[in-house]
């Protein structure tokens, strides 16, 4: 049976301090309609950390998952990069 295609993105960890779970906001850059200019908007996903290895100011990828708690259905997949 093949899975289908699952969201992945990457984004900064702002939040650690609930039990296997992280807040990552993940940024975008969008096109104004009227004038053109790219204007910064960003999104925020309560992931899994099923280690604990993740902290505020890491750059993780988080992918798309089943539901696993009322506002958790992303997973993190693994740290990019650690903060300084």
């Amino acid at each position: 049976m093949d899975r289908k295609l699952r969201k992945e993105r990457i984004g900064i960890v702002t939040s650690d301090k609930m039990d296997k779970s992280v807040v990552v906001t993940v940024e975008r850059r969008v096109m104004h309609p009227k004038y053109g200019k790219f204007v910064k908007r960003s999104s925020k996903f309560m992931a899994h950390d099923e280690k604990k290895e993740c902290h505020v100011g890491d750059t993780v990828k988080i992918m798309e998952t089943r539901p696993i708690s009322k506002n958790k259905c992303w997973r993190v997949v693994e740290v990019m990069e650690r903060a300084k």
